[in-house]
């Protein structure tokens, strides 16, 4: 005889039945199902978006304050310059080239304005044999400093324009003639995309002392890093001339001396 056992599993399942147990047989009595609990629908309530609260703005960005042009006093490396003021001087800038050719040693010369004007000839000179040209005012004004920012520009100008017409560069540094600086200087040559350079070492040989004492000023107050303060002109630089033939050797020993 056929089973209907699977037949019945099926059914059941598929009305949702109670199934019957294994000791039920075919001719036994089915007992009536209880009555299908209703299905209960189950609402799903979404959650109300959350409050997404609106982008901040950019916070404006503030330009950072432009830093004041600096004071330059050293060369930032662990080489030494040798620095000339004052010049160009017929008798003795020639001297001093020919020292730093012999050493074949680079320095920077601060030029006047009244004297690149007379001597062209030494600033093209100075600049074809590689050494640096610097801004010393046109006529070595001590009492720049006192002048109107409109003063100190056109004398500035005036002075690297015949820089430029004798050498061919325009020169990238400026140097106050006595060392006298003041804020509105300094901001006056940066203005005209020059470096206001000041030293470190400083023999005063401006003042003719013997030309020892320079040797022992420049040779006790030298560190890597110095820019050393010479003249090459306005006055008598015979002691100074003195001094350099026996410092240069002795620098360049001990230093690497550039350009700046």
């Amino acid at each position: 005889m056929l089973s209907i056992r699977p037949l019945t599993v099926t059914v059941a399942l598929l009305l949702g039945l109670p199934m019957l147990s294994a000791s039920t047989t075919a001719g036994a009595a089915v007992p009536s199902a209880p009555a299908h609990p209703p299905v209960t629908r189950h609402v799903m309530r979404l959650a109300a978006p959350l409050a997404v609260p609106p982008p901040r703005p950019a916070a404006a960005v503030r330009p950072s304050a432009p830093r004041p042009p600096v004071l330059r006093k050293t060369t930032w490396t662990d080489a030494v310059a040798l620095t000339f003021d004052d010049g160009p001087d017929p008798r003795w800038t020639p001297q001093v080239l020919a020292m730093l050719r012999q050493h074949k040693v680079k320095a920077t010369f601060c030029l006047v304005g009244n004297q690149v004007r007379r001597y062209p000839g030494l600033v093209r000179q100075i600049v074809k044999e590689g050494h640096t040209v610097c801004n010393h005012t046109m006529s070595h004004d001590e009492h720049l400093r006192q002048k109107s920012s409109q003063r100190i520009a056109a004398d500035l100008a005036q002075t690297s324009a015949l820089i430029r017409k004798a050498g061919g560069v325009t020169p990238r540094f400026f140097r106050a003639p006595g060392g006298n600086w003041s804020s509105r200087v300094i901001a006056v040559a940066a203005s005209q995309h020059m470096q206001a350079l000041h030293w470190t070492v400083d023999p005063q040989d401006w003042r003719r002392p013997p030309a020892a004492r320079i040797i022992a000023t420049v040779k006790n107050s030298t560190r890597p890093g110095s820019i050393i303060l010479e003249h090459d002109a306005g006055g008598n630089r015979s002691h100074t001339m003195t001094a350099m033939r026996a410092l240069l050797p002795y620098l360049a020993a001990r230093y690497r001396l550039i350009a700046l």
